[in-house]
């Protein structure tokens, strides 16, 4: 649920706590844009690494699908841009409500200037 509290940086959006029985402390989410074959799509991404994220969606691409992505990162003074691949997906499943339908995407290009500035912010992160 994104009608959480609001963010200064209109990229970030925290969850409300009070409505999911299970979390213990707001989330960050980023918001993420992709450009491929089957046009642009915006996706919501809460697991982060240098490596790649975990876009939630409930249409995920297959899996080996190459895209555009693009992000920006609280803070930073550049968007994050790079080439990646569908690494794994989940699908929806009904009868497993704890697990986000979503896929693993794999940064393909990412510079090594734009690693090092997803690692600075998650070291930021509490």
């Amino acid at each position: 649920m994104a009608n959480g509290k609001a963010s200064e940086d209109e990229n970030v959006v925290h969850l409300r706590t009070d409505r999911r029985k299970a979390l213990r402390k707001s989330i960050l989410v980023l918001k993420v844009k992709g450009e491929g074959a089957k046009g642009v799509f915006f996706g919501y991404a809460n697991i982060l690494g240098k490596g790649g994220m975990f876009i939630t969606t409930v249409n995920p691409m297959e899996e080996g699908a190459e895209f555009d992505i693009s992000f920006n990162l609280p803070g930073a003074a550049k968007e994050i841009k790079c080439r990646c691949r569908v690494a794994w997906r989940r699908l929806y499943n009904p009868a497993e409500l704890k697990l986000q339908p979503g896929m693993g995407i794999q940064f393909l290009d990412l510079s090594e200037d734009m690693a090092t500035e997803i690692e600075s912010f998650l070291s930021r992160l509490p």
